[in-house]
């Protein structure tokens, strides 16, 4: 049997053994951890695995058997993706669909690549920015940028976090 051609490429979250949200990983990787007895299955995604003499449910949660030491808090990556993400894909100048980014103080003028000097921005704004200031361009956010949520990577590995997954991040919803 090979567990690539009957396995579905979806997402299991992975938790530490402390029930904190450790990572997001391909569903057959979280199955090699229960098959491994490295992790428990918490919640399935319904779906099954058979072989000569197993049947397992392809697992949507896992929890370690045993705690992995975090040394870093871990938080969603710096990039276009990301940042689409937390601005809901909007200009933050105009409200229109936002195609590229911006950086509010320009690079060219000792702007920082950092969360809070980082927005979502139209073609149209962006070009009538150009790398000038935002009073100098007569332009304003309608939000002001800040670093996402301390579990916005969950949202940026999978794009929609699945409902089920909620109780297990403490959240009633990422998406809000």
């Amino acid at each position: 049997m090979r567990a690539s051609t009957l396995v579905p490429m979806v997402s299991a979250l992975v938790l530490n053994a402390s029930q904190e949200p450790l990572s997001v990983v391909p569903t057959r990787r979280a199955l090699l951890l229960v098959l491994a007895d490295k992790a428990d299955v918490l919640h399935h995604n319904g779906e099954v695995v058979r072989s000569e003499r197993l049947t397992i449910h392809m697992p949507s949660v896992v929890r370690l058997r045993y705690y992995v030491r975090v040394p870093f808090r871990r938080g969603a990556a710096l990039n276009r993706r990301t940042v689409f993400l937390r601005d809901r894909h909007t200009c933050q100048y105009c409200g229109s669909t936002a195609e590229s980014i911006d950086h509010v103080v320009p690079r060219s003028r000792g702007g920082s690549h950092s969360w809070d000097n980082v927005v979502a921005a139209c073609r149209r704004c962006n070009t009538r920015k150009r790398d000038r200031l935002l009073v100098e361009a007569g332009m304003r956010l309608h939000r002001t940028p800040r670093e996402p949520d301390r579990l916005s990577w969950v949202s940026a590995s999978v794009g929609s976090v699945p409902t089920h997954w909620e109780p297990y991040l403490g959240l009633s919803s990422l998406s809000a």
